[in-house]
């Protein structure tokens, strides 16, 4: 449940059934704090900090697309590691990075360079019975034969007439 549907939640039963701060904060699992703030404010408040968009790697960042993309070219074993690219960048340009913060970086370059293609592309769905591409007789043909055998041989034989 989003934020919004349960300061929904809450002005409902506050406004139906005429719960108070303490039993609407029991009933939702909530403190009375964000009671109060639902009953203020259909809306939540924003964020008191925002989300922080790696300042440290922010000016290496071109650096490490170009040479992470350089290498789809390079052979396999010539490749970056993430942990190699830290070590660049340490050695070569003086950042004051985490490596695990190189390390994040560098698995989401990857995943767009490596995944673009399925970014774009629509899948295909088909419905049962609608289209099939297959060459062979469904499996079920195949059983249904059998069984077809095997009750033609276990039929019993009198004058001549299956019975």
């Amino acid at each position: 449940m989003s934020k919004v549907e349960l300061y929904e939640a809450m002005r409902k039963a506050n406004r139906e059934e005429g719960l108070g701060i303490r039993a609407l904060a029991s009933r939702f699992h909530v403190h009375r704090r964000n009671v109060r703030e639902a009953l203020a404010s259909a809306t939540p408040p924003q964020r008191k900090v925002p989300e922080r968009l790696s300042p440290a790697l922010g000016p290496y960042q071109g650096t490490i697309r170009e040479w992470l993309t350089a290498d789809l070219s390079a052979p396999r074993k010539q490749r970056h590691t993430a942990h190699r690219v830290w070590v660049r960048l340490r050695d070569e340009h003086g950042a004051a990075v985490s490596e695990s913060t190189v390390r994040t970086f560098v698995a989401d370059v990857r995943f767009e360079l490596v995944n673009h293609a399925r970014l774009v592309t629509v899948p295909q769905t088909h419905g049962p019975g609608e289209e099939a591409l297959c060459r062979k007789p469904h499996r079920a043909s195949y059983v249904e034969a059998a069984n077809m055998r095997r009750r033609a041989r276990q039929a019993p034989v009198v004058a001549g007439r299956h019975m």
